[in-house]
């Protein structure tokens, strides 16, 4: 497993903290934290968001679907353990779309974003806060002084789950924890001048402490290039007996783009060679690292045809 990352970048957390609490093995290349991210693109096709999962020429985007391959790949210790699926799924969506965007506009308020970028130069600066915009489709980030309400709300709701368990929905973790982490994560390590506003919860305080104790399990570094060498020398997973769901009237074989929703809405380009009732799979080849299998989840991310 190859995991395309960067260090302060919080769903990198999320996966990383996922690795450490099954102990599994992995691989990390660093990426660029702003485009252009040239050793990524011929792996994704256009998908630019952090983290990535390459495991040979299969390529896994998005975390939500990332944390579905390794709990295929590693079930014990479970993801959901005794907690219900749908509600673990639920809650995980709830944090990853509603609480991290909240928790960004309060970590990213002046005084955490002058200490995130404090190594920056100046032009370095101008350049991220441009890429983040571009993420966003142009939309304004939300005023500090409402992400601080909203996050203080959050974070309440958040300690009252942990009353009478170790974890969110039991006493042991499960996919939900690991997604409300990341942006407690964010706010403790990345921005600590601004984690006083966990003073009020201590309860979630001592939770994250429970959840950075998972660590991330066995690693090491490797290069971009021996990344793409390793897609480059295998074949990616036959897609031959997997389920065709059709909700588009798009036929298996078919040009096609999948994009983001909303956040980060690069297309990528390939031939649809999957389309199960939880992801997409597209074909595509790149001269660096050969035929690829580039896999989406469905939620979150729009199928079109290429010349639609």
């Amino acid at each position: 497993m190859i995991l395309h990352h960067y260090a302060a970048s919080p769903f990198a957390e999320k996966i990383r903290a996922i690795l450490g609490y099954k102990q599994l093995s992995w691989q990390g290349v660093t990426i660029p934290s702003v485009m252009p991210k040239p050793d990524l693109m011929p792996l994704t096709g256009g998908y630019r968001k952090t983290p990535v999962l390459q495991i040979g020429a299969d390529v896994y985007c998005d975390t939500a679907l990332i944390c579905d391959v390794l709990e295929h790949l590693s079930p014990t210790p479970s993801l959901y353990n005794q907690a219900p699926k749908g509600l673990v799924r639920n809650l995980a969506q709830w944090a990853d779309t509603l609480l991290f965007p909240v928790a960004m506009a309060y970590n990213f308020q002046p005084a955490g974003a002058a200490h995130v970028m404090a190594s920056f130069s100046p032009d370095t600066v101008k350049v991220f806060a441009a890429d983040r915009q571009a993420m966003r489709g142009g939309g304004a980030r939300m005023h500090p002084a409402d992400a601080t309400g909203m996050y203080k709300s959050h974070l309440r709701r958040i300690s009252s789950m942990l009353e009478d368990h170790a974890f969110l929905l039991g006493d042991q973790p499960c996919l939900a924890d690991f997604s409300v982490y990341h942006s407690i994560w964010f706010t403790q390590v990345q921005v600590p001048m601004l984690a006083h506003i966990l003073d009020a919860t201590p309860l979630v305080s001592a939770w994250a402490d429970r959840m950075s104790a998972f660590g991330h399990g066995q690693f090491g570094n490797i290069s971009a290039e021996e990344a793409l060498q390793v897609a480059k020398g295998t074949t990616p997973l036959a897609m031959d007996n997997a389920f065709f769901q059709d909700e588009h009237g798009i036929a298996l074989g078919s040009s096609v783009t999948v994009a983001a929703e909303s956040f980060g809405t690069e297309p990528t380009l390939g031939e649809l060679v999957a389309a199960t009732r939880t992801r997409y799979t597209l074909r595509r080849h790149d001269d660096r690292v050969g035929t690829v299998h580039v896999h989406f989840p469905r939620m979150g991310f729009v199928l079109k045809k290429a010349d639609a």
